[in-house]
């Protein structure tokens, strides 16, 4: 039975809000279950939450995958990945310039750079296999072994930061009910949600005549990371600093080892993937993850400045994708500016603030030596 545009727009609307909602009501009720059982806030926010608010990706990417819409599957982790850092991070440090000094941020951000190429390779072939996808999900395993051995060594400041968000407990049995009732519902939801974002917004590819790929990379992926925008601006408006980056930059890693790797393990023929999201998509993505390490090497901040030129680099990427979607006559004249101006003056900033770095630490090395 074919419906509407309205009727289209509006289940698009409530899969889209039923997901964001589980979501919220997932993170809660795992948060003070995890807390209730001796939990220390700080794994709780490292693993639970930033976990829990890829909970849609998650849901959005199998459901298609099931469906037969891989397109929709990859587009959305890869769109997904480039949204939270160009938009959630940049978002945030306009609010209130973000402070990286945890220690568990510096070792992830080459982690997840290290899984962006893998993931990078892995599809050059066309496909995310089912043994790749296993392989892929055995690593969210082993990194989350490894962030509750290493929150071990995290310092008072930051366990007292994790503590004042996430060290809510339950009281009694009623609260322990009443969290299970919270995650079960939640789940609920991300699951009917996830099924009617992913109906809708096939339709509405095939009512526009774009590509599912786009739609997974636009619409879905800024859709499905709302949780994280929540959770990462609330946090920065908070002076919770240490909780917005982590919060991205494990929500990235989650993406890519855990809604990849589950989606193309569950799928018959592994994720295929589009030979646009390899030509353009999937380098910008890797390209987003390297831009992450000298600006948080320089000082360990992302100053308000850096945070517009994020912003501005999602506008410039989304209007490169609505151009190329529609066809537009100016989609060359958009390429050559960015290409020949817009890429080498980041790489040329990108380098001078890794410099200025460098030579502030020297006098510093110096009257030490």
């Amino acid at each position: 039975m074919s419906m509407s545009g309205i009727e289209v727009f509006i289940l698009f609307a409530l899969g889209l809000g039923a997901m964001v909602g589980g979501a919220e009501l997932l993170v809660r009720g795992a948060s003070r279950l995890a807390a209730a059982v001796g939990v220390s806030p700080l794994v709780i926010g490292l693993t639970v939450v930033a976990f829990g608010t890829s909970a849609p990706e998650l849901a959005v990417s199998v459901q298609s995958a099931l469906l037969g819409q891989p397109n929709l599957a990859m587009g959305n982790v890869v769109g997904s990945n480039i949204f939270n850092v160009l938009f959630i991070l940049g978002l945030s440090a306009v609010v209130a310039p973000l402070t990286v000094a945890q220690q568990l941020v510096r070792l992830d951000v080459p982690l997840m750079i290290g899984v962006s190429v893998i993931v990078f390779l892995l599809a050059l072939d066309g496909s995310v296999a089912r043994l790749e996808g296993v392989a892929l999900f055995t690593g969210i395993i082993a990194y989350t072994i490894f962030l509750i051995i290493e929150s071990r060594r995290e310092s008072r400041e930051v366990e007292e930061e994790y503590a004042r968000e996430f060290g809510a407990r339950p009281r009694g049995v009623l609260g322990v009910v009443v969290n299970l009732a919270l995650v079960a519902v939640g789940l609920v939801l991300l699951v009917v949600g996830s099924r009617w974002l992913v109906d809708s917004a096939v339709a509405i590819a095939r009512a526009l005549g774009i590509s599912e790929v786009v739609i997974g990379l636009t619409l879905i992926a800024g859709g499905t990371s709302l949780p994280e925008v929540a959770t990462s601006v609330v946090a920065s408006a908070r002076g919770e600093r240490d909780i917005a980056v982590g919060n991205v930059v494990g929500s990235n890693i989650f993406n890519l080892l855990s809604v990849l790797g589950l989606t193309a393990a569950v799928s018959p023929q592994g994720v295929a993937v589009a030979p646009s999201l390899i030509t353009l998509d999937l380098p910008v993505m890797l390209a987003v993850a390297l831009a992450c390490l000298p600006i948080f090497f320089t000082g360990f901040r992302v100053s308000r400045r850096e945070g517009l030129l994020f912003l501005g680099y999602y506008v410039v990427y989304t209007a490169y994708l609505i151009l190329d979607a529609t066809q537009s006559p100016a989609k060359t004249v958009f390429s050559a500016v960015v290409i020949s101006f817009l890429a080498p003056l980041t790489a040329i900033t990108l380098v001078l603030l890794v410099v200025r770095e460098l030579r502030a630490q020297q006098p510093s090395a110096t009257t030490h030596s």
